[in-house]
């Protein structure tokens, strides 16, 4: 499909760089079938179904971007995807002023090397030293921010909390799965008595989620892979729900993607390893019969995946409601929950 079917004009003030304060304050855009509402995460226990299952995604965001020189020369790293104990693939501010071999000093004593150069004009960096990385990232890096937040502002101390689900719990993703942002304790509540359920799964989300579709279509379009994990008892759980007649709702596409990953069966089976599944429209989804996600950028493929759920027109009808409505969008936004007609007579 031609990639500028999925552009839209979006006015740069409804880009939010601030979260929602509290965090289940934030609105949410109900599209049920062909039908638009505007409702609020709050909300959610009310619109969901109980044996609905939520799916989360625990993965934790660690201070992926670093600063660093190559002897007179700045350079700005952002990692991406680990490889191996002491290696990451990085995108690399500056990068024509790197050669293989040449040494990068971060702050705090931390340094690495470039080792190889990848075909998408990445770099694998090594970091020295026999300190774990894991420290040596936390000593240099900082909270790793969505280019189209960064570039409007700096990265502060509240950004550490703000940019980190209640769910965050195994390290490894350089960018947040923000639709679970909205979620509280409170919420949490109420959903446990509405008997929604909810498991986790973890993908280690990667900054190539922000890169740009510069192809014109999008079988031309290259996705990065991603590293996830689902185990065998989660995996039967979410069977057994689907066979009970509850619909499985991934929180985030991140979430969509590895149960659409593990699930090409139709049945969910465990899975750990890579996935760079790109789903577009055409795409007939297996397993996932809903999907909560924040709202997406132009040409995206994220907003590509959300229209093979929807539809193309009924997502550029809703995201111009959106727009009109006020609605704050991007990875500090508001909300949207997508349920496909079809979902409504899933299972049953």
């Amino acid at each position: 499909m031609r990639v500028d079917l999925f552009d839209f004009e979006l006015p740069p003030e409804r880009i939010a760089l601030r979260p929602a304060r509290p965090r289940d304050s934030a609105r949410m855009l109900l599209v049920d079938g062909d039908e638009v509402s505007d409702r609020a995460i709050l909300d959610l226990p009310n619109v969901l179904r109980r044996g609905d299952v939520l799916v989360f995604n625990d993965t934790k965001v660690i201070p992926a971007q670093l600063e660093g020189r190559r002897g007179d020369a700045s350079v700005g790293v952002t990692l991406h995807k680990r490889e191996g104990a002491r290696s990451w693939w990085a995108f690399v501010r500056n990068a024509r002023r790197v050669r293989i071999g040449d040494r990068i000093d971060f702050d705090q004593g931390v340094a690495a090397s470039a080792a190889e150069r990848g075909e998408d004009g990445s770099i694998l960096v090594r970091f020295h030293g026999d300190e774990p990385v894991e420290l040596l990232i936390e000593r240099a890096g900082r909270m790793p921010l969505p280019p189209y937040i960064a570039s409007k502002r700096a990265t502060d101390a509240d950004d550490v909390d703000d940019y980190q689900t209640m769910f965050a719990r195994e390290k490894g993703a350089v960018a947040a799965p923000t639709a679970a942002l909205h979620f509280t304790p409170r919420l949490l509540e109420a959903l446990d008595a509405a008997g929604i359920g909810r498991e986790t799964l973890t993908l280690h989300v990667g900054a190539g989620t922000f890169l740009p579709v510069k192809a014109d279509e999008t079988a031309e379009h290259k996705m990065h892979s991603e590293w996830g994990r689902i185990d065998a008892c989660t995996a039967e759980r979410l069977n057994r729900a689907r066979s009970a007649g509850g619909r499985l709702i991934a929180v985030g596409t991140t979430s969509l993607r590895l149960l659409e990953t593990a699930g090409r069966t139709g049945r969910i089976g465990p899975f750990e390893g890579d996935t760079d599944i790109f789903i577009t429209p055409g795409y007939e989804f297996q397993v996932v019969d809903g999907l909560l996600t924040n709202f997406h950028l132009p040409r995206s493929t994220l907003f590509m995946l959300a229209s093979a759920l929807m539809g193309i027109e009924t997502m550029k009808r809703a995201y111009a409601g959106a727009i009109g409505a006020g609605y704050r969008f991007y990875s500090y936004g508001d909300a949207s929950l997508l349920i496909p007609a079809r979902a409504e007579s899933a299972n049953g």
